[in-house]
């Protein structure tokens, strides 16, 4: 089962192996708060697509698109997601964005969930 939960929700025994899914480490939080088990900076959207889309939700599909083909380059990545979840059985991955209908974790969910 993969899941999301946004960074400053309360932490959860609920919530398995949690994995930070963001380039940048969520402002205001200690590791000790935060919890995570792995950060996976590198399947974040790069730079220049997170500056893009900017949270924008007019530019959300297009920064959906954008962002799945990124994907693609990071097979690796998106492979150890779904081993963990065999291994573990579920999994939170963690954003920081204020938006819960617009970021790059339901992008993630989504690609893992096919």
């Amino acid at each position: 089962m993969i899941q999301i939960k946004r960074a400053y929700d309360e932490v959860s025994k609920d919530d398995g192996f949690r994995i930070l899914v963001d380039r940048l480490w969520p402002r205001g939080l200690s590791k000790e708060k935060l919890k995570i088990d792995l950060w996976l900076k590198e399947i974040a959207p790069s730079i220049e697509l997170r500056k893009s889309f900017n949270h924008d939700p007019d530019k959300w599909d297009w920064f959906r698109t954008r962002y799945k083909e990124e994907l693609k380059e990071k097979s690796e990545l998106v492979s150890t997601i779904k081993k963990l979840e065999e291994e573990k059985g579920k999994v939170t991955l963690v954003y920081a964005a204020k938006d819960n209908k617009h970021n790059n974790a339901l992008v993630l969910q989504e690609l893992l969930s096919n």
